[in-house]
């Protein structure tokens, strides 16, 4: 996990820079405070940043160091199962086509949005549960 802290918490820091250079470069700090959406943009990116690696700086005490951390560490050394995953399902693509109608129904309409949200709480939910019933039930 260190090389991931350090690419979010280097990227925190650098946005932080960011911020305050736009906020010199457009007077936000000054009285006439002539565009202040991108000075609140480049601080809430530097923030989301910190905050990822504050996390993942907590979580990797608490965690055995893993196999991508040891410089001398091999491929072999990261063998093994990778996660429990759905073998030929399709709710990932009806998830996303929930997801494509509900960016759809915020530029055409609010009733859009909602049919999309309608199928995606049941895409997700058939997701979740898949496992539950069917061919593959546990």
């Amino acid at each position: 996990m260190k090389t991931e802290i350090r690419l979010f918490e280097g990227t925190g820091s650098f946005f932080a820079l960011a911020a305050l250079a736009y906020g010199f470069c457009t007077h936000m700090w000054g009285q006439e405070g002539l565009e202040p959406v991108g000075t609140a943009a480049l601080v809430l990116v530097a923030a989301l940043s910190l905050m990822i690696g504050v996390y993942l700086r907590v979580t990797a005490r608490h965690i055995d160091p893993r196999p991508e951390d040891d410089p001398a560490g091999s491929i072999e050394g990261n063998g093994g199962d990778q996660g429990a995953f759905s073998p030929w399902s399709w709710w990932p693509l009806v998830l996303a086509a929930a997801g494509a109608i509900c960016f759809a129904g915020m530029a055409l309409g609010w009733w859009i949005f909602g049919i999309g949200a309608a199928l995606g709480v049941v895409a997700l939910v058939g997701w979740v549960f898949e496992f539950s019933r069917g061919q593959h039930a546990h």
